[in-house]
This record gives structure tokens, sequence and C-alpha cells, in this order.
């Protein structure tokens, strides 16, 4: 299988909010609005993938889905999430892997980690060379 493009689908209970939360909260841009004009689907940046929060879902935690965001410092993002009311599940921390962690979640439960890649961890090592 080759693929060309891929995204996350989100189908949140309430999507004016979620859309909300990623546009406002997170801060993530708009790749594209799509859609009835009383309730538009909107794709948004997510580094190199794409993010689509659209339609309405049955309701419920979303436990299942796990977004993995890649951030330059933790720890400042944690401020200007916690000042923006994002919930914070957990607080930045090094991880027995290397990684700087913090959990957040969306309006709909969607656990959300908030990943800093220190300069000395393996995954900034090219083993190319």
């Amino acid at each position: 299988m080759e693929v060309l493009s891929s995204r996350v689908l989100l189908r949140p209970p309430d999507p004016r909010r979620t859309q909300a939360f990623y546009r406002d909260v997170l801060g993530l841009a708009v790749y594209r609005e799509f859609g009835p004009a009383d309730a538009p689907g909107v794709v948004f940046f997510l580094g190199p993938g794409f993010l689509e929060v659209s339609g309405h879902g049955a309701g419920g935690a979303g436990a299942a889905a796990m977004l993995w965001l890649q951030v330059r410092d933790v720890r400042a993002e944690h401020g200007r999430l916690a000042a923006a009311g994002a919930r914070i599940v957990r607080e930045p921390r090094e991880e027995p892997w290397g990684l700087v962690e913090m959990w957040i979640e969306d309006p709909d439960g969607v656990r959300i980690v908030v990943v800093e890649v220190p300069e000395a961890h393996p995954l900034r090592r090219d083993t190319r060379f």
C-alpha cells in the first residue's frame, strides 16, 4: 500500500466545541473547512499530518483515540495550555524512555500526549551517518 496522505478523524458529540478546542486552545492552524455553513467540518494541520473534526459521534469519551504531538518545549506548552483552560491530566515529566511528556484531554476525553524529545535523546540522532 502506498499512502499518499493521511489524517486522524474525530466524530465528537459536539463538533463545534471540539473544533474550538483544537483551534483556540491548542492553537492548531486550519487547513480547510468543508460542508454546510451551519455545521462545517474542519481539517487542522497536525505537523506533517492532519486532524479532521467533523460529523457527530454517538457520544461517550474518546478513550480509544489518542493523539501524540511533539513540541519543542513541553513546559512552555504546559503553561500556555493551562492558561487557555485545557484539561491537564498529568504534568510534564521525564519518562524512563527519555521523553518529556504531559497528558491533556480534549473536551470529549480524547487523550493527547504532548511530547518533547530532549536534545540528547536517540530520536534526535540521525542514524544514517
